[in-house]
């Protein structure tokens, strides 16, 4: 079942993104899905210097965080990642989950193909960059609203108890100083697919 917009649509972002372990996110693309677990996410608020709404300062980039929760918000990361975030909260109120790793479920065999030969199989989509890619999502997907058929999250029927979920700093943002250190990345507890471990 997709997620309804009343989730995405709520005020704690750092909870949202714990929420979202356990979470299937697929695309659909000339009629073939593919998609995965979430296994990994980071959350961002515009209250802190991580996030690049950061004061509620709007840009052509992030102008897609200040819609309503429940809209992809898709960048360009070093020229060369693009990096699927999930806008939460509500208008004019810029928070997003970056969804940072997915354990593959559907249509591997076609994720394979777009990413390429790879040396192990668990960076296939172990991190923000590599999933996207396997996912086919690029900035064109930037602003869809996730309760279609192109992209959407849905409910799996998973429980993840909460001893399941590890919670720690997020990654690569040692610019945001002591917001730097927050404990809002969340990993499922063993999984081989996270972006790092520590």
């Amino acid at each position: 079942m997709k997620l309804e917009e009343s989730f995405y649509q709520r005020t704690n972002v750092a909870k949202i993104a714990r929420e979202l372990i356990g979470k299937g996110l697929f695309t659909q693309i000339n009629g073939v899905t593919t998609g995965g677990i979430i296994v990994e996410t980071e959350a961002y608020s515009w209250k802190e210097r991580g996030c690049h709404a950061y004061g509620a300062r709007k840009t052509t980039r992030n102008a897609i965080m200040f819609e309503k929760g429940g809209h992809s918000y898709v960048y360009l990361c070093y020229g060369m990642h693009h990096l699927f975030n999930v806008v939460t909260n509500n208008t004019n109120v810029a928070d997003a989950v970056l969804i940072r790793a997915i354990e593959p479920i559907v249509g591997v065999d076609l994720m394979k193909v777009r990413r390429g030969s790879l040396l192990n199989e668990f960076h296939l989509t172990s991190g923000p960059g590599k999933l996207t890619k396997a996912l086919g999502i690029d900035r064109k997907w930037n602003g869809k609203y996730l309760d279609g058929n192109e992209i959407w999250i849905e409910d799996l029927g998973k429980n993840i108890s909460t001893t399941r979920i590890v919670r720690g700093p997020r990654i690569g943002i040692d610019y945001a100083g002591d917001d730097a250190s927050l404990p809002w990345r969340f990993t499922l507890r063993g999984s081989p697919w996270i972006s790092k471990h520590t």
